[in-house]
């Protein structure tokens, strides 16, 4: 399955669209076995923020929302306060996002939340990581979704995960226990 991106807008906080004349593609876009792919967004009403869902269809998770974005966007949500889920995004350089939880990558990538560590979360666990560019690098990304502990909350955690490819959205459900099902992986191809 190919996803071709063309220009939308979104939320000032990073740049949104690609360059005059060029086309974001995403091919080999596959989520965790078991899972299926859905279109991130359910076209009923203004966005809802820390959801990982483009509520509002305009190709942009959760803008408006304080959180980062850019033509590529990896977003986990959770309801189990106490858990804490990791999101680790593989580059095609083979950089691991973030690195030793480290905010800024050399590779152009930007993590703005960690829940429940943040003192912004508020009850509201996410973790989004964009792309800061209008170019981003070609090749293989994986976005890693790992339970990192449970901190008391019953297992499965149920977390909603939200890629924005360009001007597409897609997403995904999962549960995470610990053991065999404390990883769960979503990966694309850039040409």
């Amino acid at each position: 399955m190919i996803w071709t991106a063309g220009s939308v807008a979104c939320a000032p906080a990073a740049p949104a669209t690609a360059p005059a004349g060029s086309r974001l593609a995403a091919a080999n876009v596959a989520g965790p076995p078991g899972t299926e792919l859905v279109q991130a967004c359910t076209p009923t009403g203004p966005e809802l923020c820390f959801n990982a869902i483009d509520d509002n269809c305009n190709g942009v998770i959760d803008e408006g929302c304080g959180i980062e974005t850019g033509l590529l966007q990896f977003t986990i949500a959770w309801g189990a306060v106490p858990a804490d889920v990791n999101l680790v995004l593989v580059t095609p350089g083979r950089d691991r996002i973030p690195a030793n939880r480290s905010r800024a990558s050399t590779a152009g990538f930007h993590v703005d939340r960690d829940c429940p560590g943040d003192d912004g979360c508020g009850g509201q666990n996410l973790e989004n990581i964009a792309y800061e560019g209008t170019d981003p690098p070609p090749g293989h990304y994986a976005a890693e979704i790992v339970l990192a502990d449970l901190h008391g909350a019953d297992p499965p955690v149920k977390v909603r995960f939200g890629a924005r490819l360009g001007a597409r959205t897609v997403g995904f459900d999962v549960e995470l226990s610990p053991g065999e099902d404390e990883k769960k992986t979503f990966s694309f191809d850039l040409p």
